[in-house]
């Protein structure tokens, strides 16, 4: 339990031996810290059932919680809050616990889920952009964050690899290199290993192949055909296609390894696709297929909807399959291949209207819950004007460039703040990446999933403030106040002193962090957590320089606080690798 699930656990005990609901002895922190740490407001919501003075309610739970261990003092404030103060031993108790606690206090779910975490949905052929940060920057934090409390997850990238695209792009292969192996269709293969083209290659056709077939219906009709054909099986275009899926994969795992992402699976749409003839027929045999139009569709509206929800094309006129359908096959294979209790989607907002039919097929086919399909969508990066982020020009900037960027302005930083002396050029390089994707990550996480914020680089590179370069540079601090202190033949050591009220702060703000997570798995959002390590990071800031630990006056303060530092950098450890940063060795 939390310190707010056991601390509401018994103040809804005295809730309940007054015969009052137990639910109303939620606890929280409290509104004004100034005059107390946490607060209680059943009171008011048992009054008004009870038609009595909240103010006397309050009192009569004061009265059975007086005595209690965890309690130094308990107030009546204004109509009935009950405001809590805990005691020093509560409180050490509390830090023992998760000093000896290897995740240093994260919450462990009591019932832990299977869970797939759908957060990457790159297209094959076509480089990652910033387009692409978001979804994996949550998406990995999401995953870190559920696992740390128990449950199986396994992170799937979900390629966009069977649509229109690959017909343009073979069919735009085909009007450049007509004499290849792959074109022939009496050729049954084997066909060539090594791929006709380079990624360079692949990354200018893309453009052009999609260019040409706007312009073109001719050219747009030669690649559904392409399109087609492919999803039949053509052994020369299953090949190639094989080359673009291969090529792109590779260049996609650099980029991820340099932001710290890493998926279990990669697998894409076309995985999907062995199981399209069988749920046809059995949607056609159980009526849920309807033909319109020449399509095949499936109807997801409901009776008490608000507004109207047009139906899925499940199979289009000319019997090609479409990202309604595929996603539907997802589904069916993830849960017969990985069986998972829950599917989270870490896709834009632009795809909620999507999301919400597919989950709406898959309910209404019987395949899965829709109750545990889950779209959680995010807002965008903005420029400085507010628009998505962009180029100079106006293009769309490529994540490798991206990346690029904020490590040469992290460099700048590490030079200007003095960070850099002294370092050889190799490691100044390393931590300025580390610095660069910690401050390009935080800033993301640290906004609500669901708000689009602006990026602006120069205040998320500051290592002041709430940012990522501040927080790997509290993370490496701590470090070398232990290096100095075992220096000078200090260990951590003796029960936790909390004499000062700084000293009383931090491990309040330790003592936080299982409510931190768990609030942060329960809504979805990472940017709980960020809260939680810039409070901690400060706490431990106003605590270094109020209690001094190597200079203290005894030696019990020093081994103590020792203690206490050593306890602040493990969990802010934790709390940085479930954001997805990693703080270097030193700065």
């Amino acid at each position: 339990m939390t310190l707010l699930d056991n601390l509401s656990a018994i103040v809804g005990d005295a809730f309940a031996a007054a015969d009052l609901d137990r639910a109303l002895g939620a606890v929280k922190p409290a509104d004004r810290p100034d005059l107390a740490q946490f607060q209680s407001n059943g009171a008011l919501a048992a009054a008004k059932a009870a038609k009595e003075n909240p103010r006397a309610i309050a009192e009569k739970i004061i009265e059975k919680l007086l005595g209690h261990e965890a309690f130094d003092r308990l107030t009546v404030a204004g109509p009935g809050f009950i405001n809590i103060n805990l005691t020093k031993d509560y409180l050490k108790a509390g830090l023992g616990a998760i000093s000896n606690d290897a995740d240093v206090g994260a919450w462990r779910a009591s019932d832990p889920e299977k869970i797939v975490i759908d957060y990457g949905g790159p297209n094959v052929a076509k480089p990652l952009h910033v387009g692409h940060l978001r979804a994996a920057i949550i998406g990995e934090s999401l995953k870190r964050i559920f696992r740390a409390a128990g449950n199986e997850v396994i992170g799937d990238v979900h390629l966009g690899d069977w649509g229109l695209q690959m017909g343009q792009l073979i069919s735009e292969m085909a009007l450049r290199s007509p004499a290849l192996a792959y074109f022939d269709a009496n050729n049954k293969g084997p066909f060539p290993k090594e791929p006709p083209i380079s990624i360079a290659d692949l990354e200018e056709m893309y453009p052009a192949a999609s260019a040409a077939c706007k312009a073109d219906e001719a050219r747009a009709g030669l690649a559904r055909k392409a399109t087609k054909e492919l999803q039949a099986g053509r052994p020369g275009y299953r090949a190639l296609w094989r080359h673009f899926v291969d090529l792109s994969v590779d260049a996609m795992r650099v980029d991820y390894d340099d932001l710290g992402v890493e998926f279990d699976l990669w697998k894409g749409e076309a995985d999907a696709d062995a199981y399209i003839p069988e749920l046809t027929d059995d949607l056609r045999n159980r009526g849920i297929l309807e033909h319109s139009d020449g399509a095949e569709i499936i109807r997801v509206a409901r009776d008490d909807d608000k507004k109207e929800l047009p139906p899925i094309i499940f199979l289009n006129s000319e019997g090609a399959v479409g990202y309604h359908a595929t996603d539907v096959a997802t589904i069916v294979d993830r849960q017969r291949n990985i069986a998972p209790d829950r599917m989270l989607y870490v896709v834009d907002a632009r795809q909620r209207l999507h999301f919400e039919q597919v989950f709406r097929a898959v309910e209404k086919a019987g395949y899965f819950e829709e109750a545990r399909l889950e779209h959680l969508w995010f807002g965008t990066m903005n420029g400085k004007d507010g628009k998505p982020f962009k180029t100079r020009e106006g293009g769309t900037l490529k994540l490798r460039d991206f990346i690029n960027m904020v490590t040469e302005r992290a460099i700048d930083r590490l030079r200007e703040n003095g960070f850099a002396d002294g370092y050889s050029s190799e490691e100044t390089s390393k931590v300025a990446q580390l610095v660069g994707i910690a401050a390009l990550k935080f800033a993301d996480l640290s906004n609500p999933r669901t708000s689009d914020y602006i990026f602006d680089l120069d205040r998320f590179m500051a290592f002041e403030g709430k940012t990522g370069p501040y927080l790997l540079y509290a993370s490496v601090r701590i470090k070398s106040v232990l290096d100095k202190a075992a220096a000078a033949g200090l260990k951590p050591a003796g029960d936790f002193v909390l004499e000062e009220s700084e000293e009383t702060d931090l491990a309040l703000a330790l003592l936080a962090f299982g409510d931190a997570h768990k609030s942060a798995i329960e809504k979805r959002m990472p940017h709980i957590l960020c809260d939680h390590a810039y409070r901690l990071a400060q706490s431990f800031s106003k605590f270094y320089a109020a209690c001094p630990i190597v200079s203290a006056p005894e030696v019990r303060l020093q081994t103590a606080r020792l203690a206490l530092a050593k306890l602040t950098g493990a969990q802010l450890k934790i709390v940085l690798d479930l954001l997805g940063l990693e703080a270097p060795e030193r700065m």
